[in-house]
């Protein structure tokens, strides 16, 4: 038996091991009624970290309930990050991830928004955190990212570990032009791209360089993500809200602002879920092209499951748009890989704020990368998270419809996040203490008013990508149950 595993005691006979007892469960809940006990003794501490569950067919004998009842249960209980599988090696209870409890002077981990490391007011101990923004990390493609970091160090040459280019690896900008040119319809060469460590840092540096220049305001979003208000502000650009309708950004009320940069999430906008209308897209180039810069967000550009994909701004004005994607919605945000194709005329100096930031990116991350775009893996990688996703937002979207049928429920056809909007509770509801008071049932929800700057009217934020249908379900439940 493998170093610190417990062996989970249980008789021959019956069901000894947490004094289960299928008695009465109808067959077709007997999986839920399963996965249910086991959670509740994990949350519990019956079973503690290092415990190793009894095998399938053991435990179905005991139970007296068909074997795939067993598996299908550790299976939920694997992707819901609470049980480790291994061939030959059994299925084993792991830690209990809590919240960490907030540090002095130390904000809380966690986003509040797409990209942006800054604090929740009320993150606290949750069963089931529904925050935006957060990916499903058990998909993590870690056979093929393997592969591809051994081929890389395989090749690797000595000038690929030094400091190098702070720009970023060559090899890792060209196939990202090329990929980017085929995915999003990017105009961009190797040489147009500064690679990053996510989209929190290409705010950074434009920050940085714009103030610079003389730029002291933006334009954005409005509801839009807090975080990269925050973001802005912190590098001394004061964020100006623009409205934002069923139809994106309100491109006429950007024009008569007399702001001259804008940030925006015309693929999938946060937090509305709406994209960016074509006759939207016209006017914001014209402005673009009359001396504005947008910084385009390509937020979750690559989730979608019931619209055509929507290409990029940036070919449309690749000499006044700057776009800014990275991997933490595709692979990972703790990877912290990301790009930066700004127009030609800020390169120079977007470049040197990176060389003066942190003399560029990390070395193998990139060459890993590269390695798995020009394979076709991250691709391969993509269409498989898709497929989850959408399952994950069906359960989320019929667990609503199911809990709360007169609720008003956006972006739906793309993203990791619906929006929720609550009429039958009228335009004065709090959100917030709705947020509150759903918190205390174990679910970590974001208000709408949270991402808005103006008043309007009060939602709800639900981030799917990072759980299992069933325990979607329930947080729908506890929602429900919190707005009676």
């Amino acid at each position: 038996m493998p170093a610190g595993v417990v062996r989970a005691q249980r008789a021959g006979d019956g069901a000894d091991f947490l004094q289960l007892d299928p008695a009465g469960v109808p067959t077709r809940e007997l999986t839920s009624w399963l996965v249910d006990a086991l959670r509740t003794g994990i949350a519990d501490g019956r079973l503690a970290a290092g415990v190793l569950l009894p095998a399938s067919r053991v435990l179905a004998a005991d139970l007296g309930v068909s074997r795939g009842v067993v598996v299908e249960a550790y299976q939920r209980l694997r992707e819901e990050g609470l049980v480790s599988a291994r061939q030959g090696a059994g299925t084993t209870v792991l830690p209990v991830r809590r919240a960490a409890e907030p540090v002095p002077g130390r904000p809380p981990a966690g986003p509040p928004g797409p990209e942006a490391p800054f604090p929740l007011p009320w993150r606290g101990r949750t069963e089931i955190d529904l925050s935006p923004g957060v990916p499903d990390l058990s998909a993590f493609p870690r056979a093929a990212w393997l592969r591809a970091e051994r081929a890389a160090l395989a090749e690797a040459g000595a000038a690929d570990l030094g400091y190098g280019d702070p720009r970023g690896n060559r090899r890792l900008r060209t196939v990202l032009a090329g990929w980017l040119a085929r995915t999003r319809g990017l105009r961009a060469a190797p040489d147009d791209i500064i690679v990053v460590t996510g989209v929190a840092q290409a705010l950074a540096l434009l920050g940085q360089v714009l103030r610079a220049r003389g730029t002291t305001e933006v334009a954005v979003e409005d509801p839009g993500s807090r975080g990269a208000r925050l973001q802005l502000a912190h590098w001394g650009l004061e964020p100006v809200p623009v409205p934002v309708d069923g139809h994106g950004l309100q491109a006429g009320a950007l024009a008569r602002s007399g702001l001259r940069a804008a940030l925006l999430t015309p693929a999938h906008q946060f937090p509305t879920g709406v994209v960016l209308a074509p006759d939207r897209r016209r006017e914001l180039v014209g402005w673009a092209a009359a001396g504005g810069l947008v910084i385009e967000d390509d937020y979750d550009a690559e989730h979608r499951y019931d619209r055509p994909p929507v290409p990029a701004l940036q070919a449309s004005a690749p000499d006044r748009i700057a776009f800014a994607g990275s991997t933490s919605k595709t692979l990972a945000p703790g990877m912290r890989l990301g790009w930066l194709i700004p127009p030609r005329w800020l390169r120079a100096d977007l470049a040197a704020a990176k060389h003066g930031s942190d003399l560029g990116s990390p070395a193998l991350p990139q060459l890993v990368l590269a390695k798995l775009i020009a394979s076709g893996e991250l691709e391969r990688h993509i269409r498989l998270v898709r497929q989850r996703q959408r399952a994950r937002r069906n359960a989320l979207l019929a667990a609503l419809r199911e809990y709360l049928p007169r609720a008003r429920i956006q972006g739906v056809a793309a993203g990791l996040h619906l929006l929720v909007t609550l009429p039958d509770l009228g335009d004065q509801l709090d959100d917030a203490a709705l947020a509150s008071r759903i918190e205390a049932t174990g679910v970590l929800v974001h208000p709408l008013s949270m991402h808005r700057v103006a008043p309007g009217p009060p939602g709800l934020v639900l981030g799917y990508a990072a759980h299992a249908p069933g325990q979607l379900h329930e947080a729908a439940r506890r929602i429900a149950s919190a707005t009676r």
